[in-house]
């Protein structure tokens, strides 16, 4: 290999980092390295040095090939085909992933991040009876799903008896990699190219071109080895060429003197990333080549021929294949389209029949296009565009062009490559004029800036889409006028266009009869924005009745997630006072997009269900979801959603932890002013807990004069405590108002409570009233607000005098609010007992506050009786990782076993 002799000449501080990555991972901590550096630069023979250190390793290759980087998951089944005979030991849905994304077996289209999860298994099964190096080179060159899974795994890596080093080169595509441990390979020192240039040129070497080996390749060791083989004096003062191209050209001149019939079966073995000997051969027979061929490629050395073809260097294949004329290239790949089994690797076959292919041709797209629907049902989106763009590209009819343009972008935009997802929509407009599709392309362009969290530009391209639709297809016409006002929420009024955006929608067709679900949601957002809050009442109540009757079998599972989260069905279940109803909606949409994968998807559900378990106060539930959220954004490398986390700490009184401010600046930035609006209700609770009540008074006001759907009611109560704690008799009349005819207009036992509860705040019979409160939230899951009330009566019956009356409802107002782990709101219980004449106990810190975030969660799972297995599925980690963290966990509360962490006192953490 290049650059390598016995002892790696120039390389002590590499080989160091190899061995203690070897030493690492026999420690049973698992281990990542990728090691950088130009072409040439000695990579892959680190690579080689690691797998002959690693004798008691089982090794396990791969490399990336550029020409196989449309294959989904081509790098991932050479590194995991010797191990696919355990698929059978991994978890149902982890076996099924995988063997659907490597083909063999058909299922429902798999997320990068489940089959991540099934690769982490299976290479930590392999872990458990020997430790296990994974060599990974050129990985520039793995295809895109390979290098997410890769990287997943990487990352996930903690206390398996695993390393995995990667070999990358200097400029190439690897933004998923970024992160993980580095080392870069430089060029060897001038003693060290010397000695080396010594070792191969063993005849004489002119002077001149010896001094300009040495200082143009600044210490590559493949260029000390190769440039001796091709240059000569006047090379040697020829105008400069960048190095890589250099090799390629001293490799190049090595093919030159060599026979036609044997630069062909090269150009073979270049063109065929497979490296199979059995498709090389059949091939070259098609071409009518011998074996006589073989021996003087061999003999050149670029090249070994065995049951895998292996070129010395990955700049060799380059060379062979960038040099043969563009027929002859068409010619392989024609050959190599003829001899692939249609059967078992139809994806490649068309491949090679594309590249084959230099005029439009519908045969060829076709085939390209059913490519793309296997690719894509294998969860290789990177792959099934890039089939797409191809199949567009040789399609003959214009039209038909634009609408496999048109499905690349959808494709494109399905995994994430926005900007390209755009080009393809631009090209696509270019075809002849179709209504339908220009519909299509524009509200695949309002999806795209929702994406980029441009709400207010996704709102405008979806009323625009909705309405091209509407003489085409009402029931689309509809959805996208749903998914346009779903956008201008978000937006919020003050980006202008909600209104506009409702108004409009009130011009959508009629909904069919019997009308679906998605058509109450419209129809009740419309009337909510249009019409105010009692009129839409009964539309909010018929369309949450609706959404709940929703059967997820006979439905799109997209559409169920949408209906069922916050910015349709679960915002009408808030805004129509049902919280036992949204925090059913939370619990299913969490379980719907935890089955189907949909991680982003996911994040939204698990801060709509975290949210609803801070109302019920089940903080330490809501901690879980927030944890959740962070540890899919550490995988995904997604931001975390968040407002879950930011509405935690204001319930705990952390103001230094909420990050109110962060929140408010991204989201304004982002334009999504929604989220600024929560940002001011999750202050409004922190401040009325500190008793900080003229800043709470600030913040709940936002939100109260923008009349937010969703969450107005819980805000109006905030500003009504305020306002009264304040004397803005004012705003105290106005969140009275507003109060009274939610109660009325819901007629839920959380509107009448909140309602009893602000009444009793403006004085209007406060004994009755605060009762009345009490009352009605002991009919809800509202536990948070019941024990609020409790305070409230409370503190009002002390200030009239009342201290014996007082003393039991703060008292249990102080129990349950610190029970639920409400710091500021239970303080203000105990200082008001004070106030009475008793005292309360002040909480110390539970054990479990000790624990991090991470091993809260994992302790939370096994005491709910979850298995390792189970557990890893859940938080993305092998079943070694999670027995490690719970050695941590039962270590720092003083236990030993799984039984004795449901009696730990938890709800700390």
């Amino acid at each position: 290999m290049p650059g390598r002799g016995p002892a790696l000449i120039g390389r002590h501080s590499e080989c160091a980092a190899l061995d203690r990555l070897l030493a690492g991972a026999r420690s049973e901590r698992g281990q990542v390295l990728v090691l950088r550096g130009e072409a040439g630069i000695g990579k892959s023979a680190l690579l080689e040095y690691a797998g002959a250190q690693a004798r008691e390793f089982r090794v396990a290759r791969a490399a990336g090939v550029e020409a196989e980087q449309v294959m989904a998951y081509a790098g991932l089944h050479q590194l995991c085909a010797p191990f696919l005979d355990r698929l059978d030991r991994l978890p149902g849905p982890q076996r099924d992933a995988l063997g659907t994304a490597f083909g063999l077996s058909a299922g429902a289209r798999p997320t990068r991040f489940l089959v991540g999860l099934a690769v982490l298994t299976l290479l930590a099964d392999v872990a458990e009876e020997q430790p296990l190096l994974c060599l990974v080179d050129d990985a520039q060159w793995l295809d895109r799903m390979s290098a997410v899974v890769l990287a997943f795994v990487a990352r996930r890596l903690l206390a398996e008896r695993i390393a995995v080093v990667f070999a990358l080169r200097d400029g190439g595509h690897e933004p998923d990699l970024a992160g993980l441990p580095e080392l870069p390979v430089g060029g060897l020192g001038e003693a060290e190219s010397d000695a080396l240039l010594a070792s191969v040129v063993k005849g004489p070497l002119d002077a001149r071109v010896r001094d300009r080996i040495i200082a143009e390749t600044h210490g590559n060791p493949l260029a000390l080895l190769e440039l001796p083989r091709a240059w000569t004096a006047a090379d040697a003062f020829g105008q400069p060429v960048p190095l890589a191209g250099r090799i390629e050209e001293c490799f190049v001149k090595q093919l030159e003197p060599l026979p036609a019939d044997t630069r062909r079966l090269l150009l073979i073995a270049a063109a065929e990333p497979l490296g199979g000997a059995t498709l090389l051969w059949a091939a070259a027979g098609r071409l009518g080549l011998g074996a006589d061929p073989a021996t003087a490629a061999e003999a050149t050395g670029l090249i070994e021929f065995g049951r895998r073809i292996r070129f010395r260097h990955p700049l060799v294949r380059s060379a062979v294949y960038r040099s043969a004329p563009a027929r002859d290239r068409q010619e392989v790949h024609r050959a190599l389209a003829d001899v692939t089994d249609p059967d078992r690797d139809p994806d490649r076959r068309a491949w090679h029949r594309a590249q084959a292919t230099v005029s439009p041709d519908e045969d060829v797209a076709a085939d390209l296009e059913r490519s793309a629907g296997r690719a894509r049902a294998r969860g290789g989106l990177v792959a099934a565009a890039a089939f797409f763009e191809q199949a567009a590209l040789l399609t003959p009819e214009p039209a038909r062009r634009a609408e496999r343009e048109l499905a690349a972008a959808a494709v494109k935009r399905d995994a994430g490559a926005l900007e390209e997802a755009l080009g393809l929509l631009d090209s696509a407009a270019a075809g002849p004029p179709d209504a339908g599709r220009a519909a299509e392309a524009e509200r695949l362009r309002g999806q795209i800036a929702f994406d980029r969290r441009r709400g207010g530009e996704a709102a405008r391209l979806l009323l625009r889409a909705a309405g091209q639709l509407t003489p085409l297809d009402a029931n689309r016409a509809r959805e996208t006028y749903l998914e346009a006002l779903g956008a201008a929420l978000w937006a919020g009024s003050d980006a202008g266009g909600l209104a506009a955006a409702a108004e409009a929608a009130r011009a959508a067709p009629p909904a069919p009869v019997p009308p679906r679900a998605v058509d109450l949601v419209l129809d009740a957002l419309v009337a909510r924005l249009t019409d105010g809050y009692r009129a839409a009442a009964p539309l909010l109540s018929s369309a949450l009745a609706a959404v709940q009757a929703l059967d997820v079998s006979a439905e799109d599972t997209g559409r169920v997630l949408w209906l069922l989260g916050n910015r349709a069905g679960g915002m009408i279940a808030t805004e129509a006072a049902d919280f036992e109803a949204a925090r059913a909606f939370a619990a299913r949409q969490v379980q719907l997009a935890r089955d189907a994968g949909a991680l982003v998807q996911l994040q939204f559900a698990l801060n709509f269900l975290g949210v609803n378990e801070l109302l019920a106060g089940e903080l330490t539930a809501a901690a879980a979801s927030a944890e959740e959220d962070r540890v899919i954004a550490d995988v995904t490398g997604n931001a975390p959603v968040g407002y879950a986390a930011m509405l935690l700490e204001a319930f705990r009184g952390r103001e230094a932890r909420a990050g109110f401010e962060d929140i408010a600046r991204e989201a304004s930035a982002r334009g999504q002013l929604r989220l600024v609006t929560f940002a001011d209700y999750g202050r409004a609770v922190l401040y009325n807990g500190l008793g900080r009540h003229d800043a709470a008074l600030a913040a709940a006001r936002r939100v109260f004069d923008h009349d937010v759907v969703g969450f107005q009611g819980l805000a109006t109560a905030e500003l009504a405590e305020a306002a009264s704690r304040t004397g803005d008799k004012a705003l105290l009349a106005a969140a009275a108002a507003r109060s009274a005819e939610r109660a009325a207009a819901a007629g839920t036992a959380e509107a009448k409570g909140m309602d009893a509860r602000v009444r009793a705040l403006g004085g209007t019979d406060p004994d009755d009233g605060y009762r009345e409160s009490i009352a009605c939230f002991e009919r809800t899951p509202l536990r948070v607000d019941l024990a609020r009330s409790h305070l409230l009566y409370g503190e009002w019956l002390r200030r009239e005098g009342r201290r014996v009356d007082a003393r039991p409802h703060l008292h249990t107002a102080h129990e349950q609010l610190a029970t639920m782990g409400l710091a500021a709101f239970a303080d203000r219980a105990r200082r008001e007992l004070q106030a009475t004449g008793e005292t309360a106990r002040k909480r110390t810190a539970e054990p479990a506050g000790e624990l991090t975030s991470q091993e809260f969660q994992i302790a939370r799972l096994a005491a709910e009786g979850y298995s390792n297995p189970e557990i890893g599925t859940r938080l993305y980690l092998s079943p070694r990782t999670v027995e490690w963290h719970l050695r941590k966990v039962f270590g720092k509360l003083g236990i030993s076993s799984r039984r004795q962490l449901r009696d730990a006192a938890l709800a700390g953490a």
